[in-house]
């Protein structure tokens, strides 16, 4: 039997957030899944999410929201929602600012994530689970914070979840017919 889920977010670190995607995987297959990253291209801080859809995009799973090339922001957040199937689960990914101490942490919650909170943007709640990735510490200037934030860590933190993610419902590539599917293993058997 599955142990319920807590009410609220827990702070978690990527073993952590393994844990909490494997749960939410033994629970709803990839074909129910759709994966919403918040966030835009334009601010270091803020492309946790974008970055985090590319890499499933590339790690091919087809049921993303937001990459690099074409992000879900404040503008486009509304519409993307509208547009989200209404029966499929949401793992809604974003950034977020945090206590130093947490810089690097994970909030993890079977609730929906509330983008903009640390701006101060209200944004309509989404998702029947979320991930926010804390990227930098909150300060006066909530935007000032995201735009200086290290890319490096964004990079790494998106890795990390991108990595949680394909571990836990491990999508089959797309199949390239008539290639040699493991070259390495023939050539250890040559």
């Amino acid at each position: 039997m599955l142990e319920p889920w807590p009410d609220h977010a827990v702070r978690v670190d990527g073993a952590g957030l393994a844990r909490f995607t494997d749960r939410i995987a033994a629970r709803h297959p990839l074909s129910e899944m759709t994966f919403l990253c918040i966030g835009t291209d334009r601010s270091s801080g803020d492309c946790l999410g974008p970055w985090v859809g590319t890499l499933l995009a590339e790690a091919g799973f087809e049921r993303v929201v937001g990459t690099l090339e074409n992000p879900c922001d404040a503008e486009k957040l509304p519409d993307a929602i509208a547009a989200l199937p209404p029966s499929g689960i949401i793992l809604a990914v974003d950034a977020c600012l945090g206590r130093p101490e947490s810089v690097g942490a994970y909030l993890a919650a079977a609730n929906p994530l509330i983008p903009g909170r640390s701006v101060g943007k209200p944004l309509p709640p989404v998702g029947a689970f979320s991930v926010a990735g804390i990227v930098n510490a909150a300060g006066p200037k909530p935007y000032w914070s995201l735009q200086t934030t290290s890319v490096l860590r964004v990079m790494n933190m998106a890795r990390e979840i991108a990595d949680a993610i394909v571990r836990s419902w491990e999508p089959k590539p797309k199949s390239n017919e008539g290639c040699v599917q493991d070259a390495e293993y023939q050539y250890q058997r040559g």
